[in-house]
């Protein structure tokens, strides 16, 4: 099945990286980058911790509804830093990160083909602004408005199901960033992309379930576009 499919070409990428010295170094560079912007977010957030729990459900002064209390608050840490990992995913992809992925994606191009498949004769700033601009439809906004809806789920009686279905949504455009990667660099048109996307969901879904699990989707993340990178050339191959 396409979703399994997906979790075994994430861990085949993973595996791949860890053997390549160049890989595991771009990786590794990757992981410390998202490792700090997240220890600094969740930093903020346990700082401001109650004020942010004050604002949806004040401490009971007794009775039993104190603990249900104290499991929520701990509850809501945990729901907080998963927010926290993903915002430092997108704000050190903004930054610089899509341009390793994409190095990344052609180092494992040129060890599976031999060479760049179709390579594009343009200037550095040039690429790496077509790179940023590709990063803004295809994660950013959709990861963002993900995260947006999943917050205001809180206050739903939906919550649960709500949130699971933002999460599932986000992790599937995050790997989507990835097998993404190749046909970007090709510019083949946006369009053609998305509806590569759609014929492919659960394969996405499987390869953006690991981003989920929280903490081990930093590493998980920062070696993402190896495993994509396989997937996309197995699958031309065919």
């Amino acid at each position: 099945m396409e979703f399994f499919s997906g979790i075994k070409y994430n861990l085949k990428g993973l595996g791949l990286a860890m053997k390549t010295p160049s890989l595991l170094m771009l990786g590794l560079l990757r992981f410390l980058v998202i490792l700090l912007l997240t220890l600094s977010l969740v930093g903020l957030i346990l700082l401001w911790h109650d004020q942010i729990l004050s604002m949806i459900w004040k401490a009971p002064e007794s009775g039993w509804l104190v603990y249900i209390w104290k499991i929520a608050s701990w509850i809501l840490t945990l729901f907080l830093a998963g927010i926290a990992m993903v915002l430092s995913y997108l704000i050190a992809q903004l930054f610089f990160g899509v341009f390793i992925m994409d190095y990344m994606s052609r180092i494992t191009e040129r060890m599976v083909l031999g060479q760049e498949k179709n390579p594009v004769q343009t200037s550095l700033i040039q690429f790496f602004l077509h790179l940023v601009r590709q990063e803004i439809p295809r994660a950013v906004i959709p990861v963002i408005i993900s995260l947006l809806i999943m917050i205001f789920g809180l206050f739903t009686p939906l919550s649960p199901a709500i949130i699971l279905i933002s999460a599932l949504t986000a992790a599937m455009f995050m790997a989507w960033d990835n097998t993404d990667l190749v046909p970007a660099r090709r510019m083949v048109p946006f369009r053609t992309r998305v509806q590569y996307l759609r014929q492919n969901l659960m394969f996405h879904l499987g390869f953006g379930l690991l981003f989920l699990v929280p903490w081990l989707n930093i590493l998980i993340l920062s070696f993402a576009p190896v495993g994509a990178t396989l997937y996309v050339l197995d699958k031309e191959s065919r």
